[in-house]
């Protein structure tokens, strides 16, 4: 099991790394590594010390 480190993204949110070749596999980045389009997943945590997160397949904006 890899280790990702949280980062600081801004003074409101924090982040974990992604492996670029877990990304890449779910067709999330292209071959330069540039992202494809826009994506967007669910974050929930699930219980003390555990997350999940799920890709969003179409973003519906209301």
């Amino acid at each position: 099991m890899d280790v990702n480190k949280l980062r600081r993204l801004d003074r409101h949110t924090f982040g974990v790394t992604l492996p670029k070749d877990d990304l890449r596999s779910e067709g999330l980045i292209d071959e330069n590594g540039e992202l494809v389009d826009d994506q967007h997943f669910y974050v929930q945590r699930t219980d003390d010390g555990e997350w999940t997160i799920k890709r969003i397949e179409q973003l519906e904006l209301a």
